[in-house]
């Protein structure tokens, strides 16, 4: 394998928690309490795939635009202070490095979002290429991102692996021929037996993920 692909919420980043916080907060402030499915439901989708379907879903007067400025505004600060890596990510991002291989993140974040974690957590420089959700038509319902991050990178789709915590994303870079491991996220923990059975391999945390010889 050449090439290593990783989603970056909740699998890279321990970043559920903000996002909870923040569906919480939002639909709280319109006396709406947080449904049980809505997290899984949109944890594959971009962030305006999120707004149209929160509008829609709840019948909302806001404008999508409007609603990505809000929660951008309210994760901004979080991803440049308090969010945290999961355990053993930095040895593993550098043990690869060290093999010489090419490195990705393909994540649904928007780029101002993104660029403010990897630059606080000091992991920016360990990534060739980074892909986000707006670059693509759809969000990681289909396999679009991951095969743009194989572009990018040079390398063909079979010479690619792809570490992701939710199963819609885990399908969709199974179905573009890439290898495919599972990486346990709280948020998507009622899903991980499928993810055990439709992943190549399936971690609780970077510590035990393969590397290669």
């Amino acid at each position: 394998m050449k090439a290593y692909i990783f989603d970056l919420d909740g699998t890279l980043l321990d970043s559920t928690a903000v996002w909870e916080q923040i569906d919480i907060d939002f639909l709280n402030e319109r006396g709406i309490p947080v449904p049980p499915d809505y997290a899984p439901t949109i944890a594959p989708m971009s962030f305006r795939e999120t707004a149209e379907y929160t509008i829609a879903r709840f019948r909302l007067s806001d404008a999508a635009d409007a609603l990505c400025r809000k929660w951008f505004d309210m994760a901004l600060y979080a991803y440049g202070h308090t969010v945290k890596l999961k355990p053993h990510v930095r040895e593993y991002l550098a043990a690869l490095k060290a093999r010489g291989k090419k490195l990705a993140v393909a994540t649904s974040s928007t780029p101002q979002l993104y660029e403010a974690a990897l630059r606080n957590l000091d992991i920016l420089n360990f990534f060739d290429v980074i892909c986000s959700a707006d670059e693509v038509e759809y969000g990681k319902s289909r396999p679009d991102i991951f095969i743009l991050a194989a572009k990018k990178l040079n390398v063909s789709p079979s010479g690619c692996v792809v570490f992701e915590d939710v199963l819609q994303a885990v399908q969709s870079a199974k179905s573009a021929g890439m290898t495919v491991y599972g990486i346990y996220d709280e948020a998507s923990k009622a899903d991980w037996e499928q993810i055990k059975t439709t992943a190549d391999g399936a971690f609780t945390d970077f510590k035990d993920a393969p590397l290669p010889k």
